[in-house]
């Protein structure tokens, strides 16, 4: 088979044009897929994941695939090859889907964007986008480590997030100032800037370093620099023209020279920041993109709306110019950043110091996010100037469904009490800006204001109707729930409600029809399946085939509205659904079961300590409690239950990927219980920190197993010399006595349930034990120390892992070393001869190094490969 493709856990992503014409297994395989899913290739997906043992296929839709640096995943198809059964997970709704990284990957060398593509991967690792694994599979945190690292992406380009154009202050707006206003271009920045942040990675803010910032604006990156303890200055002709220029170890010209619309004042600058460095000048500057701000030709650049001047250049240009002016070759760091060393013996250590992954923790600087600014062209002037009296507008439109009418906009921008059905949200801290008076008086008149804000908005009819879609699905939902209450005659419903039922209903009795269909078909099991697929494939809550859908409560609002209306009808007797943390909808029996847990968004295995269930047939509920009586049972695989949106779901994810990897979640059902479950993590050195698992940071007793037919005890007093001295050897490092445990599991355990029991000559060795044992020995390397440290606190081996010696009685010892040859993931095994014990170890490198030690005539014993 063809070895394209993107390898991940053991399983193969290859895009569909990537597959090799000759390649008839899988091409047979993605047809048999296709057609269990009714789906079309290269139409209604593009990309294809292989399960390692080919059982399983997953179909994946990337719209944007070529066109996006970083695609988002539209949908995706899981196939079951052996049984027929298939799971669709759509993301249309979502507001995190996945992002797709390395796409190049999934291409052949020979696509004509492949290049491209491994460009703008190169790009992302060189500014660390890649160092995180969990905070970069999402769209929302995607989006925050890219502002973070200050970057966009636009096309397949990283680009600085420079001069933008930004907020300025009245004063300085209002300023007298002649030819072009340079000073607007400052960057109001939420973190350090994208120069700065490459001198933290390539560890040169050490805190013995000074900076200066040329050009510095509003001192944003000063303020951060200074709060982090590093020694930092600057100066700029419009925000700190008072400040001295002062030399520096190193000089930051940040978006300068770009802004500067004479060549001859641009190069004057970069030259006179170079001046001022002892050792390295940091150079960025914008570059061209398809987004570039688009202005009138002036100079080299152009002149943009706001009378600012922008030259934008490609990477080579920057170089190249940079080389001109300074007679220095410059050093690029990313895109639109280059270094300058004047200090040659630094620019040395730097280029050698650069392939070590060394950086500072830089605390990022928190600035408060300060209202975007007015723009100069009139229609989105007057926007800005009124930007959130239009949101609030906008938010209220949407909300409602429909237009307001002047009767439901609050006169004096305050919010009174709700009535019933229009319960009190995050959306309403906007309203409080919503004046009537405000809209008539700035912008004429109610449906003025309307047709204004929905001019700026895109998409804003697609918008308009997917929320009034949503606000009758909420109504009718509503009015479904009525039908267990007495009717309410016409003339006393609320205001906006009786707006409402006009717009979206025609009349009451419509209202109430639309209810009472809603309720009728909550009431039959075929309608409540189809709902709850309908919900797993938009990625809410997890479906048990034609069981259960179980989901958090927070999500029973986005639910279809027959489910909705059965969840509701049955919670009449319970309350608020909110009060648990997650629902179960028993799909056939007619019940629910609400589950209440401790800490259920902040722990990767948060324990039940209630559970009601409800029988909404019997209008009956029974609670059940845990504690000192009932143990509280364990949630395995929370993110079966939530999705993408949900608090710390990337991290949940590794947690579980990382329990699988330990072989910790293989079990069914609802699994062990915790006093089980927290027995065995302990037994096999393992804890949970956060959502992170971790090894072992206690010390076992030494009676406590130590894989199936040892303890720790037996591992550590072996051997003659520890019998004849009777020294405790005891391993001070928890890491030694995990070492020791995955010794004994994936060596020692396959050895005796093969060969049977075995005799242990010699295992682990501290420093004491070490000066009393006679002949030659080689704690440096021989890996008996395990992870035991000196008193220079550096380990003893650094091989670490653990080592024993061992023999098994009446057996051909080569016989034995070959056959763990052949079978074990074993790191280094010394083979003496085939009456004699043999050495063996185990450690995370597992390097499968096998000697035979044969003496010589003079008795020393010469190590040659054994094979």
């Amino acid at each position: 088979m063809s070895s394209v493709g993107k390898n991940v856990a053991q399983n193969l992503y290859i895009h569909l044009s990537a597959l090799d014409p000759n390649d008839k297994e899988r091409r047979e395989l993605i047809l048999t897929a296709s057609a269990l899913t009714d789906t079309c290739p290269g139409q209604d997906f593009n990309v294809v994941k292989f399960s390692h043992d080919s059982a399983r296929l997953t179909l994946l839709d990337y719209p944007g695939f070529f066109e996006e640096g970083f695609p988002a995943l539209k949908r995706y198809w899981t196939v079951d090859l052996g049984n027929g059964t298939v799971h669709l997970r759509a993301y249309e709704g979502s507001l995190n889907p996945p992002i797709l990284h390395r796409k190049e990957l999934l291409l052949t060398l020979e696509h004509p964007q492949f290049a491209e593509f491994a460009a703008l991967t190169s790009a992302a690792e060189q500014i660390g986008l890649f160092d995180d694994t969990t905070r970069i599979g999402f769209q929302q945190a995607w989006s925050t480590l890219l502002a973070q690292k200050g970057y966009r992406v636009v096309g397949h380009q990283l680009v600085p997030i420079g001069n933008e154009e930004s907020d300025v202050d009245d004063e300085l707006q209002h300023k007298a100032f002649r030819g072009v206003a340079r000073y607007l271009t400052a960057l109001t920045r939420y973190g350090f800037s994208a120069p700065v942040q490459t001198l933290a990675r390539f560890g040169l803010l050490d805190g013995w370093k000074s900076v200066f910032d040329y050009g510095c604006g509003r001192g944003d990156d000063l303020r951060g620099l200074r709060e982090n303890g590093i020694e930092a200055a600057g100066w700029d002709p419009y925000y700190a023209a008072d400040r001295e220029k002062r030399t520096a170890h190193i000089v930051n010209l940040g978006f300068v020279i770009n802004v500067i619309e004479d060549p001859v004042e641009r190069m004057e600058a970069l030259r006179g920041a170079y001046a001022l460095a002892d050792e390295l000048l940091v150079v960025s500057a914008m570059l061209a993109n398809p987004e570039s701000v688009r202005g009138t030709p002036y100079g080299d650049g152009v002149l943009t709306a706001r009378n600012t001047f922008q030259k934008y250049y490609t990477q080579g240009e920057l170089r190249a110019y940079l080389a001109e002016v300074l007679d220095e070759e410059p050093i690029p760091v990313g895109p639109g950043i280059f270094y300058v060393f004047k200090d040659k013996e630094a620019e040395q250590r730097f280029m050698i110091g650069r392939q070590v992954n060394r950086r500072n923790v830089l605390r990022i600087a928190h600035l408060s996010r300060p209202e975007k600014p007015a723009r100069r062209d009139k229609a989105e002037e007057k926007y800005q100037q009124h930007r959130t009296l239009l949101e609030a507008l906008w938010e209220t439109w949407l909300r409602l469904g429909r237009e307001p009418d002047r009767s439901e906009i609050p006169a004096n921008g305050q919010i009174d009490n709700l009535p019933l059905g229009y319960g009190r949200d995050e959306g309403d801290l906007n309203q409080t800006s919503l004046n009537l008076s405000a809209i008539t008086t700035h912008l004429g008149s109610l449906p003025a204001a309307l047709r204004f804000v929905k001019s700026h908005k895109d998409c804003a009819e697609a918008l308009l109707e997917q929320a009034r879609s949503s606000r009758i699905d909420d109504l009718s939902v509503y009015f479904a729930h009525l039908q267990f209450e007495s009717r309410k005659p016409y003339r006393y419903l609320e205001n906006r409600l009786r707006k409402d039922v006009k717009a979206f209903f025609g009349d009451y009795c419509g209202a109430l029809e639309a209810g009472r269909e809603l309720l009728f078909a909550a009431g039959k099991p075929e309608n409540i399946d189809a709902a709850c697929r309908e919900a797993a494939e938009r990625g809410i809550g997890w479906l048990e085939e034609s069981e259960s859908l179980t989901l958090p409560t927070e999500l029973v609002v986005q639910l279809p509205p027959v489910l909705r209306t059965y969840v509701g009808c049955s919670l009449r007797l319970y309350g608020d659904a909110t009060s648990a943390d997650l629902i179960k909808i028993h799909i056939r029996s007619g019940k629910l079961t609400l589950m209440s847990f401790d800490d259920f968004p902040g722990r990767p295995l948060p324990r039940m300590i209630q559970r009601t269930k409800i029988k909404l047939r019997e209008q009956d509920l029974d609670i059940f409690e845990y504690g000192e009586a009932y143990e509280p049972p364990y949630l395995y695989r929370k993110s079966r239950y939530i999705n993408e949106e949900f608090p710390n779901y990337a991290e949940q994810l590794a947690f579980e990927a990382e329990l699988e990897k330990a072989g910790l979640l293989n079990f069914t059902g609802y699994g062990p219980k915790p006093s089980e479950f927290d027995a065995h993590l302990a037994q096999t050195r393992w804890e949970i920190d956060g959502f992170q698992l971790v090894r072992s940071r206690t010390i076992p007793k030494l009676e406590d197993p130590c894989g199936h037919h040892f303890t720790y005890r037996q591992l550590i007093e072996c051997g003659e010399t520890q019998a004849r001295t009777g020294l405790p050897n005891r391993p001070k490092e928890p890491d030694s006595y995990t070492a020791l445990y995955e010794l004994a599991t994936n060596i020692l355990d396959p050895v005796i349930d093969y060969f049977g029991m075995i005799k242990l000559t010699y295992g682990f060795c501290s420093a004491e034990l070490a000066k009393h044992i006679k002949g030659r020995i080689a704690p440096k390397l021989d890996q008996h120390a395990a992870h035991e440290r000196n008193r220079l606190d550096k380990p003893v081996c650094l091989r670490l892992g653990a080592a024993v010696d061992f023999i098994v009685e009446d057996e051909d010892m080569e016989e034995v070393a070959r056959w763990i040859m052949a079978n074990l993931p074993f790191d280094r095994l010394y083979y003496y001869g085939a009456d004699r014990p043999i050495h063996v170890s185990y450690s995370e490198s597992r390097l499968g190094e096998a000697w035979e030690l044969r003496p010589q005539a003079e008795g020393r014993k010469v190590p040659r490969a054994f094979r």
